[in-house]
């Protein structure tokens, strides 16, 4: 039986490959765009391409993850993301050719999803296996984490130092962190039982439930990509906020790190399902904030409301998925990660096409709610569905 100093140590693994592979192979771009677009010769339409071939690299990386079932393959590839996102970081400083900056950004794409989905299954698999409780909660802290660090680190590092010496400055962290990324996450075995012998056997949901499913987590995707990706720009766009989009964004990391396990507790009380809808809702606020008022006071609160609940939806939905199908926790995670990474992949290109040469923003807000909405309508549904289906269930069996 698995000791709780060998538990501590699992979970600093997974939030260490969180912060690497998410906080600072995905999350870095965005404190650093800004920077980016002023002193690169990088343009705004650009810069929300290279948003979209990040997401691209996502979404091949989700749906590599969703077709394999073998252990001990989803942890070498787990590995292999831990060099790529090194790698691919310390890329983005040695160069300023766009078609290398892209395919640097749709490798850090597939990274990010090894850390998502391979390093998250690797983890809840670990826990289920040796039976603590199988939540990710704690483990997903690492994107707050790596949301935070990204933005503290630019703010420390200020005009001290140019766009590229501050990518080399993340590829330095990031070769820390994969330290215990790579040390501290046992190498799983290719049994399908718990260290006491019970067997772990999958209950996957009905093929309907699954798609409403998946529309409800798109409709997510829209919301997150949005603010993850332009917030910094969108703030520092408004004549009277110029110069506090990093700390906006810092603030959407603090926010993060506790709320995914607020959202654990809270849906050990409410239902899973409950805790989403009411989740959906207060994201539609945050995102919907910094359209309703240019002020400081709604930007801080709407990135508030935005970073304690996107990374708690995310929680709780791959959580979800993986009691589904805790022999191969990553399948059905795969799948919902397809969805969100279709949604993160359409919505930056469609505000690529929206934006104008002033890098204005703010119209994709307009998408992120709205699909929100969307997603809270479909949750409803989701909850309406699972009640008859088990009623069902209870009175065939």
């Amino acid at each position: 039986m698995a000791t709780r100093t060998e538990q501590v140590k699992v979970l600093l693994a997974g939030i260490s490959g969180l912060i690497l592979m998410l906080g600072i192979a995905r999350f870095a771009y965005t404190p650093l765009l800004p920077l980016m677009l002023e002193q690169s010769g990088l343009s705004a339409a650009q810069g929300s391409w290279l948003a979209s071939i990040n997401y691209l690299g996502y979404l091949s990386g989700a749906l590599i993850a969703s077709r394999i079932s073998n252990m001990p393959l989803k942890d070498s590839l787990y590995r292999l993301g831990i060099l790529v996102a090194v790698l691919s970081t310390a890329g983005m400083a040695l160069t300023t050719d766009w078609r290398l900056w892209a395919l640097l950004r749709y490798i850090a794409g597939l990274s990010s999803a090894a850390g998502m989905l391979l390093c998250s299954g690797l983890v809840l698999n670990w826990l289920i296996r040796n039976h603590f409780r199988g939540e990710l909660g704690i483990h997903f802290t690492g994107v707050g984490l790596g949301i935070a660090g990204g933005a503290l680190l630019v703010e420390l590092l200020g005009d001290a130092f140019d766009w590229r010496q501050q990518w080399l400055w993340f590829s330095a962290a990031a070769t820390l962190l994969a330290i215990p990324a790579w040390g501290w996450l046992p190498r799983p075995g290719a049994t399908s039982v718990t260290v006491s012998g019970e067997a772990l056997t999958d209950s996957p949901p009905s093929p309907l439930f699954l798609r409403l499913f998946l529309a409800a987590y798109f409709c997510a995707g829209t919301g997150y990509v949005v603010s993850a990706t332009f917030i910094v720009a969108i703030v520092d766009a408004q004549p009277d906020l110029t110069g506090l989009g990093n700390r906006v964004f810092l603030l959407i990391g603090l926010a993060a790190i506790p709320a995914s396990i607020l959202w654990d507790r809270l849906a050990r009380r409410l239902g899973v399902l409950n805790a989403l809808i009411l989740n959906y809702l207060l994201q539609i606020l945050g995102i919907s904030l910094p359209l309703l008022s240019t002020s400081l006071e709604a930007a801080l609160l709407g990135a508030l409301l935005f970073g304690g609940t996107f990374a708690g939806a995310v929680s709780l939905v791959l959580t979800m998925a993986g009691r589904y199908y805790p022999r191969h926790p990553a399948k059905m995670m795969g799948k919902m990660t397809l969805s969100y990474g279709v949604a993160q992949i359409l919505a930056p290109g469609l505000i690529a096409l929206m934006v104008t040469s002033d890098a204005d923003y703010r119209q994709g807000l307009v998408l992120a709610s709205a699909a929100m909405l969307v997603g809270s309508v479909l949750m409803v549904l989701l909850r309406g569905l699972e009640k008859h289906e088990s009623g069902l269930h209870a009175r065939t069996s």
